[in-house]
């Protein structure tokens, strides 16, 4: 049976990153804030996934993950995709994100044997704070967004990448583990 499933590392609720988050809520703007405990860096989304490939699946993660040791991001930085101008998405970035390149366009040329389409667009090392549903608060959210551009939000030891299961509901995502991969693991086996 298929499942919508993508690859991520996990953040969580970071205390800097839930406080920005609030701060973008009381702008009032029209938003779709990701929960706190579903902040998460995509390194690959695959889409409609059948069941009887996670095994597959799993062995590109190890494959990916190869070389790559456990490593520390910070999280630096807020911005808008497409820009500031035009919001539709509200990111976080990442400095010291080079592993989740390298990872991620592994996974993207591995998984295309099993029949997943290529990223056109590439990976871009964020994490998604928010989506603007329409221009209402976008003054404000330009302001929130200026007033951090430069800011620091913690760090992170990325010590694993995971396939994870994601249903929608009108609630929002559920996210469920389905394999995880220990990046020290990964290297055990060389």
């Amino acid at each position: 049976m298929p499942f919508r499933a993508f690859i991520a590392v996990d953040i969580g609720p970071m205390p800097e990153l839930v406080k920005l988050s609030e701060e973008l809520k009381a702008t009032k703007a029209d938003l779709k804030l990701v929960e706190p405990e579903n902040i998460h860096i995509t390194l690959k989304f695959l889409g409609d996934t059948d069941e009887v490939l996670v095994e597959q699946i799993t062995g590109q993660m190890i494959e990916s993950s190869r070389g790559i040791q456990p490593f520390e991001l910070r999280f630096e930085k807020i911005g808008a995709f497409p820009n500031i101008n035009y919001l539709k998405v509200i990111w976080v970035g990442l400095e010291g994100a080079t592993p989740l390149v390298q990872i991620s366009r592994k996974l993207d040329s591995g998984l295309r044997s099993l029949g997943f389409k290529s990223d056109k667009k590439g990976f871009k090392p964020h994490i998604t704070l928010a989506r603007v549903r329409s221009p209402r608060g976008k003054s404000e959210l330009k302001n929130v967004i200026n007033a951090h551009s430069s800011d620091f939000f913690g760090t992170l030891n990325v010590n694993k990448i995971i396939l994870k299961k994601s249903v929608l509901s009108p609630a929002g995502p559920t996210y469920t583990d389905i394999s995880v991969v220990d990046l020290s693991d990964a290297n055990d086996e060389i």
